[in-house]
């Protein structure tokens, strides 16, 4: 992982996005209902995994950007050299009343494999780490609690331990307009996400 010191140092101008989320038609960009909450999810190419996050009931709007490093509105490019400390992040705005953080969570955890390092299959770079940024205690502590149950389904299933990268969320800067919403716009596309087919349980064993 790049130290913030040799971070590139990147640009003040954020990225330009459209204003309409391609299949929900929800904003994408800020304001959003005050009743909507936000939650933060890396788990290898965020094409694959922001369509994970927009079929599900209750997710109000999905976006895709860079987050847990250093360099300030960074490109594609500068991400996939492994020198900003970013990782490919999807931003899920949802209503809590109809879904809520630890169902987000479990998904999270089925969606992709958190016992491979620095990668997701073929994916390999510290942009494709697995790791939740969370936006409070309360989802801090749920975040936490979820992986600990479901270590224990994966050591049961013969898995490795679990390398999810659990933090607080310090910075998020939206990616390319072209890969908001990939897979919808390009449903042949590519998606490297493979979960492990262990179900992950949202309350404690």
């Amino acid at each position: 992982m790049v130290t913030e010191e040799r971070a590139l140092r990147g640009r003040d101008r954020a990225m330009e996005v459209s204003e309409k989320h391609f299949i929900l038609g929800t904003p994408l960009t800020d304001p959003f209902p005050e009743e909507m909450v936000k939650a933060y999810f890396a788990l290898g190419c965020f094409w694959g995994a922001e369509r994970v996050f927009w079929q599900l009931d209750g997710v109000y709007s999905t976006a895709v950007g860079y987050a847990g490093g250093f360099t300030s509105n960074p490109t594609y490019e500068e991400v996939c050299s492994s020198k900003t400390g970013h990782a490919e992040t999807v931003m899920v705005v949802y209503d809590p009343d109809k879904i809520s953080y630890r169902d987000l969570v479990a998904k999270f955890f089925e969606s992709h494999d958190p016992t491979q390092y620095m990668r997701q299959g073929n994916d390999i770079g510290t942009q494709y780490r697995s790791a939740i940024f969370t936006c409070s205690d309360e989802q801090q502590a749920i975040a936490q609690e979820v992986a600990t149950t479901y270590q224990i389904r994966l050591k049961e299933s013969g898995f490795s331990d679990i390398v999810t990268e659990i933090t607080p969320f310090t910075n998020f800067y939206y990616a390319e307009d072209y890969h908001q919403q990939y897979l919808g716009k390009n449903p042949a596309g590519y998606c490297g996400l493979g979960g492990t087919g262990v179900s992950c349980p949202t309350g404690v064993l």
